[in-house]
């Protein structure tokens, strides 16, 4: 489970644990050889592998493989089943300390013997800070709403916060400084980009189109695949089965967890996801926000307000859907997904929740009141309204003001996991979609030109393997 604790304020998230909790257990099952010369035969389908793909000039081909771990045999000739489980890698949660200190937090950490020289510096440093203040004394609007609603949401933040976080450091979930060993931090070697997927989503946009008839879903079953021909950037792609499934492509190799489906394309190509004949109960979006930092970082493609406005929530949600959309800081983005993005859906705005970043110790990865980076990002609630909808039984209203705090994750835009969350605010057993999703959850559909990002396998360290009798 991600909640660790569910307070009044809101909720504390283990988003290690939850990740660790999914079952990465990848099931190697060979049938018995008649000889030891004889080669081995596999009848369950671990390993997808997709090849071919540097030309795209035809369809990409779905192979089944042995995984990585060779069965070995018995003095009877029979071969052995085994049973690899990955976790993630805990170091990418290793948030020890503050991203910047704040002031207060530096002057209580210097050295009583340099206090003198120290105050001097400050005096310094303050009459210089005075006089850059005079050169530019004026905030521009944006600025100025920016401060404003700071404030407005400051004391909620504050203090439901300090209540969550002294109930983790009691628990023992988050860890005083003075208890927690500090480590030699060594640079995490990540997966270098050699298999760029929005790229790929660029390219595949030239494959053949799909004839009406085909299959729309490509799905590996428990025992077998049902289709062994089929083209990635064309269809959803589900693991049905209760084991994770490897996908290489491209030479790398992604996890799929169980029970997971996912759309690799861009915003251009969602048919198959609009045609699978499901709508959704749950909707979750992480729109990729046109900003000034994003354009020069180039880091990732971002969509236009109009863009976003055109993402078809109208044929994904189900009756009283809940849609919930991350949001920066920005208040044009805030203002723009009120006043204009939701009513566009037919979504009322139901509430606003915030996602609130600490440390393993519980310091704020910010400092609340830095003027550039806040320690939260914000949470915008809305419910899909359709006039012949019947109104919801034995689900919660949605509260206003919630807190999500957790350790964030090094990888950028890694956002905490909603499933527990939210479950009491969507009927039971609701159709899970997450759109614009990095990573894969169990019992969700997830679509984006990134949607594998997060399951590279070098973001996992294998566990020594076990044999299954």
């Amino acid at each position: 489970m991600s909640v660790v604790h569910q307070l009044s304020p809101g909720w504390l998230l283990d988003h290690l644990s939850f990740i660790n909790k999914i079952n990465y257990q990848v099931h190697q099952h060979h049938e018995p050889c008649c000889s030891k010369n004889e080669p081995t035969t596999s009848d369950h389908l671990d390993s997808l592998r997709v090849d071919s793909m540097s030309s795209f000039g035809s369809s990409a081909k779905f192979m089944a493989s042995d995984s990585t771990t060779k069965p070995e045999k018995d003095d009877r000739g029979n071969c052995e089943a085994f049973m690899q489980k990955y976790v993630f890698r805990s170091e990418l949660f290793d948030i020890n300390k503050p991203h910047i200190i704040s002031a207060v937090h530096k002057e209580c950490q210097r050295n009583e013997k340099e206090d003198i020289m120290n105050g001097i510096k400050k005096e310094i440093s303050i009459s210089t800070l005075r006089k850059k203040r005079k050169r530019c004394p004026t905030f521009n609007q944006g600025e100025l709403d920016a401060m404003e609603y700071h404030e407005k949401i400051r004391g909620l933040i504050l203090g439901g916060s300090q209540q969550i976080i002294q109930e983790g450091l009691k628990s023992g979930i988050l860890h005083p400084l003075s208890e927690k060993p500090e480590k030699c931090s060594e640079p995490i070697a990540l997966p270098l980009d050699t298999c760029n997927l929005s790229e790929l989503c660029e390219m595949a946009k030239h494959l053949p189109s799909l004839n009406e008839m085909e299959l729309l879903t490509l799905q590996s079953m428990e025992n077998d695949m049902s289709v062994t021909e089929q083209d990635l950037f064309l269809r959803l792609v589900e693991n049905n089965s209760s084991f994770t499934k490897i996908i290489t492509l491209m030479g790398q190799k992604y996890l799929v967890p169980p029970k997971s489906c996912f759309l690799l394309s861009d915003i251009s190509c969602m048919d198959p996801l609009l045609n699978c004949g499901k709508t959704y109960d749950v909707i979750v979006i992480d729109p990729p926000w046109q900003n000034k930092s994003v354009k020069r970082s180039n880091r990732y493609n971002y969509l236009s307000p109009l863009q976003i406005k055109q993402i078809p929530i109208l044929k994904l949600a189900a009756p009283n859907c809940l849609v919930v959309t991350w949001v920066t800081n920005r208040q044009t983005h805030l203002r723009f997904i009120k006043e204009e993005l939701y009513p566009s859906w037919s979504v009322e705005t139901v509430a606003e929740w915030h996602w609130l970043k600490i440390t393993n110790s519980g310091e704020f990865v910010f400092p609340l009141d830095s003027p550039h980076k806040k320690p939260y990002e914000c949470l915008i609630l809305g419910r899909f309204q359709e006039k012949t909808a019947l109104p919801l039984r034995n689900v919660l209203p949605i509260p206003d003001h919630k807190l999500i705090v957790s350790v964030p994750c090094t990888l950028h835009s890694h956002k905490p996991p909603l499933t527990e969350v939210l479950k009491d605010y969507i009927k039971p057993d609701g159709e899970c979609l997450e759109l614009f999703a990095r990573n894969l959850q169990p019992g969700w559909t997830s679509w984006g030109n990134e949607v594998l990002k997060f399951q590279h396998m070098d973001y996992f360290i294998a566990l020594e393997s076990r044999s299954r009798l």
